[in-house]
């Protein structure tokens, strides 16, 4: 069966960290498994070939990119949370836009109570929504 998984490239060894940034500020967020670059390569040795994670229940997958690329992540791609509260909405919004970028801020547009969209401080969208 073919099977479709969101996969997030990481430049400069950044993976580590934002998996780790995830999961300690998305609720019902896990590492999975990680994968790392041994002593061979091709990648920095300890940087991540490849990683499973759960994001709010939702498995995606991971890695630190061992070349340059001229692009990076864009807010045309993002991760949708439907939030329960008011108050983990602005957890949430407050968290992953810190040293990011607020793309929208969290208002009411008129299709939710609550909506905001931002770019955290690795450059991955995310849109929060409340429920």
């Amino acid at each position: 069966m073919t099977k479709a998984t969101p996969f997030l490239m990481f430049q400069h060894g950044k993976a580590q960290a934002a998996l780790d940034f995830y999961v300690a500020t998305v609720p019902g967020s896990r590492i999975v498994s990680i994968e790392r670059f041994g002593p061979e390569g091709p990648g920095p040795e300890g940087s991540v070939l490849r990683a499973t994670v759960e994001i709010a229940g939702q498995s995606v997958m991971a890695h630190d990119s061992f070349l340059d690329h001229s692009f990076d992540f864009t807010p045309s791609w993002s991760l949708f949370l439907e939030c329960d509260g008011e108050s983990e909405a602005e957890q949430l919004f407050a968290a992953l836009g810190e040293g990011g970028q607020i793309l929208m801020p969290l208002d009411n547009y008129g299709w939710s109570r609550r909506f905001g969209w931002v770019s955290d401080k690795f450059g991955v969208s995310w849109q929060i929504n409340l429920q």
